[in-house]
């Protein structure tokens, strides 16, 4: 079965903690800071494979994470990088974040890689942390979270020439013959229910035609296997349009083909507007100077489209057919503008570090609550029997403004400052 849609939560690593570290030797006894730095976070990236075509693993796995950071070591020894987790998915695939609705990145080439979630930066250890005043820091910085973000992903069919029609009117015999495939083929509606790939290689070119699930009214909709193979078509650069003309399933020739283009306008403008070529198949079933053949032929040319008479079980009209793709092919790869769609911001998403350093105030009764992501990471390194750290997290709490937001809210002498569950009262430094 095709999965061509799965959401997942990726996450990546957490950067490792900075060490508070001194040097112990013989015969050294006022040794210096040797605290190491800790190791960056892995990256959580996607990478296209060939050798997969569907999103099925997704289905039974739904969160990765990246590999943390080590945490900084003595001796001034970094901790250990945390390793990158590589998710491989099928070519084609496009990864969506959730949140947004944007795109991220569209995987087109084997191999390709996408970094969708940074790792958290390795905190310093207290070697940084000395200077001319401070000469024995007791504390070290904390590493920086990973990145959680959901992502929705979503595989479109990469092929060049698209076969669209009614359900049993000969598309998987034509891709079959055509590229040496072997899609299913019996003679009942919707034998195909997931699209087919072959590729065509006629002397010196090659191409690559999928067979798309039957359409049929209200597909635009959802309904029949609709949406679900619809947007299949949007990368195929040339459509050939399948159509019954012996009316073996008794509908008549005409009307299957307008309904059809009813249902791509439908969907989308922009693909009904696709380079088509129309195969009259099961030609075989009737006579070419049939009274209904030519009026089919005349309605198709009334509408601007050749029409190539075709019996794909038996090979007749294939090679003509796949000629006229291949120069049609050519034609719309020349002509062909990219449409650009809006893609995710990744410079916005950096942005949102203005976040990560924001102080927020608050007041709970008698008590003034400060809360932000950094001021938690660096909380989460203070030591609060040294004075030292003590000074560098009010000194980084007066920087970001917050003393001045809480004496507009009334703050004082005196009063209580709560951060996370440690409470302290607040004097000003002398």
């Amino acid at each position: 079965m095709l999965v061509d849609r799965a959401t997942i939560i990726i996450k990546s690593g957490k950067g490792g903690n900075g060490a508070v570290s001194f040097r112990r030797e013989p015969f050294v006894p006022e040794g210096g800071p040797d605290g190491g730095d800790g190791g960056d976070g892995g990256n959580v990236i996607f990478q296209a494979d060939r050798n997969m075509h569907t999103l099925m693993d997704f289905r039974y796995q739904r969160k990765f994470a990246a590999e943390d950071g080590q945490n900084g070591m003595k001796k001034k020894c970094y901790g250990k990088r945390g390793a990158d987790l590589v998710i491989k998915v099928p070519m084609g695939t496009m990864v969506i974040d959730k949140e947004t609705g944007l795109l991220m990145h569209d995987l087109k080439e084997d191999g390709e890689r996408f970094t969708a979630a940074k790792g958290g930066k390795g905190g310093k250890g207290n070697t940084h942390f000395k200077n001319s005043v401070r000469q024995a820091p007791n504390f070290a910085e904390a590493g920086s979270p990973g990145k959680e973000r959901e992502v929705v992903l979503e595989l479109k069919m990469i092929a060049d020439v698209g076969l669209v029609g009614f359900p049993n009117v000969g598309k998987s015999s034509l891709l079959a013959v055509a590229t040496n495939a072997r899609p299913k083929i019996e003679n009942y509606h919707f034998t195909t229910i997931e699209p087919n790939l072959g590729v065509v290689r006629m002397d010196d070119f090659e191409f690559i035609m999928a067979d798309i699930a039957g359409i049929i009214e209200g597909a635009h909709l959802g309904l029949g296997l609709g949406l679900k193979f619809l947007k299949h078509i949007e990368r195929t650069k040339v459509l050939i349009h399948v159509v019954d003309v012996s009316g073996s399933e008794g509908r008549d020739p005409v009307e299957d083909f307008d309904k059809i283009m009813e249902e791509l306008r439908s969907y989308s403008e922009k693909v009904s507007q696709k380079p088509m070529l129309v195969a009259a198949n099961k030609i075989d079933l009737i006579d070419e100077e049939d009274v209904g053949y030519k009026r089919f032929v005349l309605a198709m040319k009334a509408r601007g489209y050749e029409v190539f008479p075709l019996s794909a079980p038996i090979g007749y009209g294939v090679e003509k057919l796949m000629y006229a793709a291949a120069q049609a092919l050519a034609s719309a790869s020349q002509n062909e503008e990219e449409e650009e769609p809006v893609l995710f911001d990744f410079a916005a998403d950096e942005e949102k570090g203005e976040e990560y350093r924001r102080v927020t105030c608050s007041k709970d009764n008698d008590v003034y609550v400060l809360a932000g992501e950094q001021l938690q990471k660096i909380f989460d390194s203070t030591n609060f029997n040294d004075m030292g750290s003590l000074r560098y997290l009010y000194r980084y709490i007066e920087a970001s403004g917050a003393i001045k937001k809480l004496r507009a809210m009334g703050l004082q002498e005196g009063d209580t400052i709560r951060i996370d569950d440690f409470e302290f009262e607040f004097y000003e430094e002398d």
